[in-house]
């Protein structure tokens, strides 16, 4: 369970934070002054600081660099009235990972709390390399093969350097985990390291993400907004699917690369930044500068160093190891017997091509533990593993398509609303939210990793589509006979 702590001296707000917090599945701790949060950092580190600018005594951006010194990878939310937002800017300038105005809206409030605990694990949770898979408690690059030794190498190399690194290869070969990899073991370790999924995020709002605004840059922007990049510097930004990025946005990648400066949105301000950039990318540069859609000039930029992961096929060796190591640690996490593997189960997983590589591999195993019943994984387990995955018939896949399409068309012409979209969303959600419960019996920690969802996420979804009295039940039988 993840700790965060509250500093905030309006009693009130203390106790709304830790009610809905607690209610969220995250354990709270308060505090009513800069001094008595010092103290309870040292005590027992939290996983995330919530620390309100104005606080008697020792004022919040003294107190956020006390908590930066005690520990410079602990991630800290700033909240602050309008008054004070540019003490908020100040205090991201030296590391905080963001700020929000009081009074903030809770979803919003909640989101960044994922989000600031998301990029404090990622800073915080070493990637052993080539580590023995039952001694890997941690995420681990897992490999001895001659293509994964060059890998190694390449980010030894290039970390103790400031050097733009461009991470290539398949989707699932692992590029987020050589990221972080080469900023762990940077002279930046000590510094933020912030994640910007160039995909994930709508490209209308990707530019606001990444460069801020100022107050008045468009419809809705009533105060001015630091951007990822800028709450970065004298840290690492990972861009990651960054051959996806629109070309609108390519030449301020380019001009920050160049020239160590970026602009707000709807500012003129320049505003020099140290910040070390590491991209990767599965798409076809090369072909895609061809095509007019990527920059020449920002691809020679990235790729001063240029790190490829390969393929799982070209690594055919390396398999054993990597499932002997996601058998170890999801049945850790998932609190299961380790029941291993029988050496006809090896040999199958050895003679599969892998299309979703190190990820792929990683969902089967999973699969095969969480319908696995203690004893050692077979054949059969992974053939049917397989086959849910890969072997659905496309007439299959079209009329569940066809369905789809008949349930939209329905509510389309039914009774259109405003919330036609949130409400189709929600009830697909609620269904996979559902189906994932069965599945499990009931044990939302496990239906929380196959849907791929913190638990607190999954824990408020269920609330807010109304599931407890359908799951709890179930888990509370699954709990008791665990």
């Amino acid at each position: 369970m993840e700790t965060i702590l509250i500093i905030d001296d309006d009693d009130q707000l203390r106790k709304s934070f830790e009610k809905l917090l607690t209610e969220e599945g995250y354990r709270i701790k308060t505090a009513a002054s800069g001094e008595a949060g010092l103290n309870m950092t040292e005590a027992e580190m939290p996983d995330l600081v919530v620390l309100d600018m104005r606080l008697p005594g020792m004022n919040g951006l003294e107190t956020f660099q006390a908590v930066q010194a005690i520990e410079p990878k602990l991630p800290v939310i700033i909240i602050t009235a309008y008054g004070t937002t540019e003490t908020a800017i100040e205090a991201i300038k030296r590391g905080a990972f963001d700020y929000i105005l009081k009074p903030f809206d809770i979803p919003e409030m909640l989101a960044l709390i994922s989000k600031a605990l998301e990029a404090g694990r990622l800073m915080r949770s070493p990637i052993d390399m080539d580590a023995s898979p039952h001694e890997a408690f941690r995420e681990a690059i897992i490999g001895r093969s001659a293509p994964m030794q060059e890998v190694y190498k390449s980010i030894g190399r290039v970390s103790s350097t400031d050097a733009t690194v461009l991470i290539r290869g398949e989707s699932g070969t692992g590029k987020e985990l050589a990221a972080r990899a080469v900023y762990q073991h940077s002279l930046r370790a000590d510094k933020p390291f912030l994640v910007i999924n160039c995909v994930a995020i709508p490209e209308t709002l990707l530019e606001s993400e990444l460069f801020g605004y100022e107050k008045g840059a468009f419809t809705g922007a009533a105060h001015r907004r630091v951007g990822k990049i800028e709450q970065a510097h004298g840290g690492t930004v990972f861009l990651d699917e960054i051959g996806d990025m629109p070309f609108s946005l390519q030449s301020k990648i380019l001009r920050l690369l160049q020239e160590k400066n970026i602009e707000r949105l709807g500012g003129r301000e320049t505003i020099s930044l140290d910040v070390r950039i590491i991209a990767a990318t599965n798409r076809d540069l090369e072909a895609a500068i061809g095509e007019g859609r990527f920059r020449e000039d920002l691809y020679y930029r990235l790729k001063v160093v240029t790190i490829r992961l390969p393929s799982l096929r070209e690594r055919p060796e390396d398999i054993p190891l990597l499932t002997a190591y996601f058998l170890f640690r999801h049945a850790t996490e998932g609190n299961t017997v380790n029941p291993g593997i029988a050496r006809s189960a090896e040999k199958l997983l050895a003679e599969h091509s892998w299309p979703g590589n190190v990820r792929e591999l990683s969902n089967v195993i999973q699969k095969t533990l969480i319908f696995n019943r203690g004893a050692p994984i077979t054949p059969d387990d992974i053939t049917h593993a397989l086959s849910e995955k890969e072997q659905v018939r496309e007439e299959d896949k079209h009329s569940t398509d066809e369905a789809l399409r008949q349930f939209v068309r329905h509510e389309l012409t039914r009774n259109p609303r405003k919330n036609l979209f949130d409400a189709c969303m929600d009830r697909l959600a609620s269904i996979l939210i559902s189906e994932a419960l069965s599945l499990t019996g009931g044990n939302r920690s496990r239906a929380a990793t196959l849907l791929g969802l913190s638990r607190p996420t999954l824990h408020s979804k269920i609330e807010k589509y109304k599931l407890r009295m359908e799951t709890s039940v179930k888990e509370e039988r699954t709990s008791e006979s665990s």
